[in-house]
This record gives structure tokens, C-alpha cells and sequence, in this order.
């Protein structure tokens, strides 16, 4: 893409960053780029993100909100919104996916993450939400349950997804989500899990946790980011470091209603379940990125072990009646032939 170097180069330029050496790194399911740019043993990260595909105006406005509010979100060195390009403090490489491979204490880690929200969940919600970030819905969170019939059920099927079954399925879902919708509010970062969380060098406590990936963050309710970390879609938790880390935040953070809690989280991982399982396909079918269907085995693992709750009971019933256990797998790629059902 010429003209799309060509803008990055003179962004680099006017940032003080001329003849900088620029390498890409590896890509995540966005379409955003990233590249680490070194000069005069300076060194920074360059987010690439097309402006026809990605917007970085809510990454600049959370990660500017997070480190007002003392966390370690990356400091925004250089900003041209308008041609999506950033050029962000560089953390380094240790994420704790990376990390945690390499044998690094999975409790000491998921602890340091547990605590962050801890101390995001203590402050007052008009103190923790950001400005301009949005709410998270009945509408959002339907649209987000809805990709699973949308994408998942044609590729396995072979058919498209009918209204009435559409329905059916937003029905138990509202009933489902009900309850959770009446919960305080704060900031929900979204896609809080171990390949966003990052150990900063040279910092300490809460310091040293570097915060990745929150531009879509929205007001929702506490207990989805605890759930995203500890029901990773790419990593098996250890139901040891699940249950101990739940117990240490309740202990902590103390919520009003411990019961209502765990009820939430039970229903927020189911949603963000029968969601990843949708976006995991269309990765796939839309994208070209079939890489992420190895993980649909372990996400529907998680999916059917939530939907023996009994605030899933309606939900549940549906997946019985309309997803039998020989359909709870990944599809096959597109490229082995597979049609395009879902636009």
C-alpha cells in the first residue's frame, strides 16, 4: 500500500520520528496494524488503524481516561485521527499470554489483573467512566448473542439463519439479560484477558500492569471484565486459579450481593460466549482468518458449562432444541468450500 506508507512516513516525520526504523509486528483480529519504531535508541509503537475500517478516537479518549485515573494505559506520544495513526508508548513485548508460556506464576499474574479491577470497581462510577463511552445495552448486548446464529449456525448448517429462529433466540436472551441490565454500573473495558494485559518493566503494584486493547469500552456491569479474564476464549484457566481468583475479588471488592455476582457472571460469560464463537467464524468466513476456529472447541466448552445455570434455563433450552451436541464444534474452514450464508 505506497500511499498508505507515504502517510505513515510523514506522520513519523512531523513526530519528530524521521528515518525511524519501522517493523511490523504481529497482527490481532482488527484491522488495525502495528509496527515498533526505534530511533536514536528511542523506541515506540505505531498503531496503524485504516480510517475507512477503524476509528482512534475512543482508543485516544479511554487510554487517556485510564491514566488519569492512575492505571497503565499507554501514553499517546503522537496523534492523527483523522488518517488513524498513533504513536503510543511501547511496553515492551511481556505479555502475560507470553509470560505465563514461559512459566511465569499464573496465580501472581491473574492476581495483578484481579487487582486492577478491584481498584477500578472501588471508584464511583462517575469517576470511573470515561467520557463519550457508551452503554452497554439491551441492544448491544442482543446484537452481540446474535452472532452466533448469524455467522456460527449457517457455517455448520449450510443454511441461513431464519427470522423466526432469530427470534426465539432474542427472546431468551432478554429474558436472560434482564436482571443483569438492572446492576450498577462502571467502566467496562471489554476485552479485558492475558494477550491485553501486559508487565511493564521497572514498575510496581498496580503500576506494573500495562492495559491494551479497552477502545471499546462501554458502562456495564462490573462482574463481565472479571468473567473475560477468567473465562479466556484462547487460554484454559485452571479451575483452581478461576475459583480462587473469584473468591479473592468478592473478598476484596466486596460487591452488594455476592449471589447476584455470580449470577451475573454466569450470564455476561454465556453472552460473550455464543458472541467469540460468532466472531471466531466470521474471522473466518468474512476475513480470511481461519486461525481463530481452533479456539470454538474450548469457547463452546465454556458456553455449555454456563448454560447448566439456572438463570439460563430459557437460553438453554433453545441451544437444546436448535444446536444439538454434533452441531457444538467448529466449522470447517472456508477455504475447504464451505458457502458464505451470513452478509
Amino acid at each position: 500500500m505506497p500511499d498508505r506508507a507515504r502517510v505513515i512516513t510523514r506522520f513519523l516525520d512531523a513526530a519528530g520520528w524521521k528515518s525511524a526504523e519501522v517493523k511490523p509486528l504481529a497482527g490481532d483480529a482488527s484491522f488495525r496494524r502495528y509496527h515498533r519504531v526505534r530511533r536514536n535508541g528511542s523506541v515506540a509503537m505505531l498503531m496503524d488503524a485504516p480510517p475507512d475500517r477503524e476509528d482512534v478516537r475512543p482508543f485516544v479518549r479511554v487510554a487517556n481516561h485510564l491514566r488519569g485515573l492512575g492505571f497503565s494505559a499507554p501514553a499517546i506520544l503522537a496523534a492523527e485521527e483523522a488518517n488513524g495513526l498513533l504513536l503510543l508508548e511501547d511496553f515492551g513485548d511481556d505479555t502475560f499470554t507470553r509470560l505465563l508460556a514461559a512459566g511465569s506464576s499464573e496465580t501472581a499474574l491473574y492476581q495483578l489483573a484481579v487487582d486492577v479491577l478491584i481498584h477500578l470497581h472501588r471508584l464511583p462510577a462517575s469517576a470511573a467512566v470515561a467520557p463519550g463511552v457508551p452503554p452497554y445495552d439491551e441492544g448491544r448486548l442482543l446484537d452481540e448473542a446474535l452472532l452466533l446464529p448469524d455467522w456460527f449456525l449457517p457455517a455448520v448448517t449450510g443454511r441461513p439463519t431464519s427470522d423466526d429462529l432469530r427470534a426465539t433466540y432474542t427472546q431468551v436472551w432478554t429474558e436472560a439479560l434482564a436482571d443483569i441490565l438492572a446492576q450498577p454500573r462502571t467502566l467496562v473495558l471489554r476485552d479485558f484477558h492475558v494477550d491485553n494485559l501486559m508487565q511493564v518493566a521497572e514498575r510496581q503494584g498496580l503500576d506494573a500492569c500495562g492495559l491494551l486493547d479497552f477502545q471499546d469500552a462501554v458502562i456495564g456491569p462490573a462482574a463481565y471484565d472479571l468473567m473475560s479474564l477468567l473465562e479466556d476464549a484462547r487460554r484454559d484457566v485452571t479451575p483452581a486459579v478461576k475459583g480462587d481468583m473469584l473468591a479473592y475479588y468478592l473478598a476484596k471488592a466486596n460487591p452488594p450481593s455476592a449471589a447476584s455476582f455470580a449470577r451475573d457472571f454466569v450470564v455476561l460469560a454465556a453472552q460473550r460466549h455464543a458472541k467469540v464463537i460468532g466472531i471466531f467464524t466470521r474471522l473466518d468466513r468474512r476475513d480470511h482468518k481461519s486461525a481463530y476456529l481452533r479456539h470454538i472447541p474450548r469457547v463452546w466448552g465454556l458456553l455449555n458449562a454456563a448454560l447448566r445455570h439456572p438463570a439460563l434455563a430459557p437460553v438453554a433450552s433453545w441451544f437444546q432444541r436448535h444446536v444439538p451436541p454434533e452441531l457444538r464444534r467448529a466449522p470447517a474452514p472456508a477455504s475447504s468450500g464451505s458457502s458464505h450464508c451470513a452478509t
